[in-house]
């Protein structure tokens, strides 16, 4: 299906407003990088379903987004379609013991509602800059906290459409994983199990993340937060500072010399600076280790004229 064809049915599905072209996708990510989508989508939950079937149908690829903060978009763009689940669908209610989010919510904003109702076991994930549908995709954790501990279920629509809910059991949640990506799900909500405690304590360790935080990540500076997953028997960034790799840069890209594990903007950099930076680290860890530090950063888009790099996600 042609652009225009395509953005004239899509106009039967969103209101104008919802369709943005050619939208920068520096807005919206958290390194602050990456070119124009062709088309960036702003639905409402009951309106995912009708979009996603769009795409398919057109064969349009699409990319699904939370708060880009595990995402690096490529300079000269993203070819289709990119459903960002931010603003339409960031929703959180309680009831009793048990959360629900959806999937555009922030991780920060859910863990907020669950100081205010009572509740514990959510404080890991307050200093998370993710939302909460990249959250269970990639089972994201901090400081011994992970959502595969917290979580009761998922909404997901499946790749023919169907709205099915899936236990953290069938979400086969691992170390930064999920059996989404690879089944093309997307996540529209999830429930977390939580245990009513004193609000004074579910702050004061809230309070005590915030600061380990401040004190040893550089959160000065636009990030995807950590760079690489953590190689089985290592610390990525233990590796990378012993590698002599502490500030290194490319461009306005660096190897924070705050956390190894990150890779940061220092200004001006490009998605390019910042993946060649990434590659440079991978080789020279495997050169004088020998271990190979795998992304935990997702990549999409084009980085080069005849690049067609990228793969589907929600993060």
């Amino acid at each position: 299906m042609d652009r225009s064809n395509f953005y004239t049915q899509l106009c039967k599905i969103l209101s104008k407003e919802q369709i943005l072209c050619g939208e920068p996708m520096s807005r919206h990510t958290t390194f602050r990088v990456g070119g124009p989508a062709d088309f960036f989508l702003q639905p409402k939950l009951e309106q995912v379903a009708d979009v996603v079937a769009l795409c398919q149908n057109g064969q349009m690829p699409y990319y699904v987004v939370g708060n880009g903060s595990n995402l690096l978009a490529g300079d000269v763009g993203v070819r289709g379609v990119v459903l960002s689940l931010s603003r339409p669908a960031s929703g959180i209610s309680v009831e009793g013991d048990v959360l629900t989010a959806q999937a555009g919510a922030l991780l920060s904003q859910a863990a907020a509602a669950a100081l205010n109702a009572g509740l514990g076991g959510m404080e890991f994930a307050a200093g998370i800059p993710g939302s909460v549908g990249g959250a269970v995709v990639m089972n994201a954790g901090a400081y011994g906290g992970e959502i595969k501990d917290i979580i009761r279920q998922a909404t997901v629509l499946a790749q023919d459409g169907q709205v099915q809910r899936l236990s953290g059991t069938e979400l086969e949640l691992s170390y930064r994983h999920s059996c989404i990506p690879g089944r093309r799900m997307v996540v529209l909500d999830a429930q977390f199990q939580l245990q009513p405690k004193p609000q004074a304590e579910v702050r004061s360790l809230m309070e005590d993340l915030k600061q380990r935080r401040a004190e040893k990540q550089p959160l000065e500076y636009p990030s995807a937060g950590s760079t690489f997953k953590r190689p089985k028997g290592y610390f990525a960034g233990k590796l990378i500072m012993d590698a002599g790799l502490s500030g290194f840069t490319v461009g306005g890209a660096q190897v924070s010399s705050k956390h190894c594990g990150f890779v940061v903007n220092k200004g001006g950099a490009t998605a390019a600076d910042i993946l060649q930076l990434i590659q440079h680290v991978q080789h020279t860890v495997q050169e004088k280790f020998g271990v190979a530090l795998e992304m935990e950063v997702k990549c999409i888009g084009a980085f080069a004229s005849n690049d067609g790099s990228g793969q589907p996600g929600q993060l």
